[in-house]
């Protein structure tokens, strides 16, 4: 059974009861990601999440860190385009502690400044990392030329020079102008009663200001092209996508299963294809990367460098076959199925239910039945695959990007007419 109540500062509660867990998942997510920065301060969103960790006028990081040891479940938090969430696992009757937590993270961070720069520090080899890890860091890569100009293609954790330009104070203002009631999500799945949990979230947060509305971002504008950026590198990593849909799009479902259909499991074409049946890869995949207003679909590939040509032509006639209704109603029925049963299984958890009715919550602003969402996806046909194929498959919305020991390309995206 789920349920919401909006509380009097904008906070919006959602829990769904969960009879036969002995578990609670809380979380509590905050509309703000690293879209919502400007380019001097990409990456603050993240470091803010860091920095919430690192002491309380109540906790000290120690403190903090035994204490969700102490219950013998799990506490973290991660940032991402459009939001950003902490949460808890525990079992059922340590709810009230992992709330007091959770909410003290929030409400009452100290952001001192020695800890600010120690974990400056950690931010920036968490980057460092990333970029060390081509497999990781081609996908950011293609983000920002796909969305170019646009902070949707920011990544996630920053860059260097705008981490290290983050002041105390930037951090202060993030927290005080975008963690407000409207923008809060308090999310919880699992051995729990709604109104309760209301009652003690509302006393909680009864001195949070409700903020203003959540702002609504600038469309992105799509940059098709190819990027090459030479490495000394092993592999050529390369990211090959388009345009796609939103999350919220009618057509979204179809997409779901075109996509399962070219690279999203082992059966699929891609995985086939390329490593299968002529060993061109360890790792080849597809996926989707959707948000409120725009959406991605992106093939990723490591070969090496004298195969780039043939595995790009590869999954360009996978692309043609798909935009040609290539597409049987086998495949149609395997890959519903496939989703169908990816979705059911992830329900059996507190956690991956408590984080679906909060997306849910961001994207819909309601609670989508799982019934509806079943009969939708078996409403999808041959037909209206291959329509959204023809739709997102053009040539003039190709973006490559690749990474690695690029030689000479006997390809172009200008002139390969899908």
């Amino acid at each position: 059974m789920q349920r919401k109540t909006t509380l009097n500062n904008g906070i919006r509660v959602v829990t769904e009861f969960m009879p036969d867990v002995h578990s609670v998942s809380v979380g509590f997510w905050v509309e703000n990601g690293s879209r919502h920065e400007a380019g001097p301060l990409n990456g603050i969103s993240h470091f803010l999440e860091h920095m919430l960790f690192k002491g309380t006028s109540r906790r000290t990081a120690l403190d903090i860190a035994r204490e969700a040891d102490s219950f013998g479940g799990s506490l973290n938090a991660f940032t991402a385009r459009e939001y950003t969430c902490y949460f808890a696992k525990v079992l059922s009757h340590r709810l009230c502690e992992a709330v007091d937590l959770l909410s003290d993270l929030l409400l009452n961070p100290n952001l001192d400044a020695a800890e600010i720069e120690k974990e400056r520090r950690v931010v920036l080899q968490e980057i460092s990392m990333v970029e060390d890890t081509p497999e990781d860091h081609i996908h950011d890569l293609f983000s920002e030329q796909i969305w170019h100009r646009h902070p949707l293609g920011l990544p996630v954790l920053g860059k260097t020079a705008s981490v290290e330009s983050i002041t105390h104070a930037d951090l202060q203002q993030l927290l005080s102008h975008r963690y407000l009631g409207k923008n809060v999500i308090v999310a919880a799945a699992g051995q729990l009663d709604h109104d309760q949990f209301c009652a003690s979230i509302a006393a909680i947060f009864n001195s949070l200001p409700s903020g203003q509305d959540p702002v609504r971002c600038d469309l992105p504008i799509y940059q098709p092209g190819t990027h090459l950026l030479k490495k000394p590198l092993e592999q050529v990593h390369l990211c090959l996508g388009c345009k796609a849909l939103p999350q919220t799009h009618d057509d979204r479902f179809a997409l779901q299963i075109l996509n399962t259909i070219l690279g999203a499991s082992m059966s699929s074409r891609l995985f086939q294809e390329v490593r299968e049946k002529r060993g061109l890869a360890y790792s080849i995949y597809s996926y989707l990367n959707c948000h409120s207003d725009a959406g991605t679909l992106v093939v990723y590939c490591g070969t090496a460098a004298d195969e780039l040509n043939q595995v790009y032509a590869l999954i360009m006639a996978q692309f043609r076959a798909l935009k040609d209704g290539q597409i049987t109603a086998d495949d149609i029925s395997m890959a519903r199925e496939q989703i169908k049963g990816n979705l059911l299984l992830s329900l059996e958890g507190s956690d991956s239910r408590m984080s679906r009715i909060a997306r849910n919550e961001i994207y819909f602003g309601a609670q989508p039945a799982l019934k509806s969402i079943l009969s939708s996806l078996d409403l999808v046909d041959v037909d209206s695959v291959a329509r959204v194929a023809r739709n997102i498959f053009v040539a003039d919305s190709l973006t490559l990007q690749a990474v690695g020991n690029v030689g000479k390309l006997s390809f172009s995206l200008d002139d390969l007419t899908l």
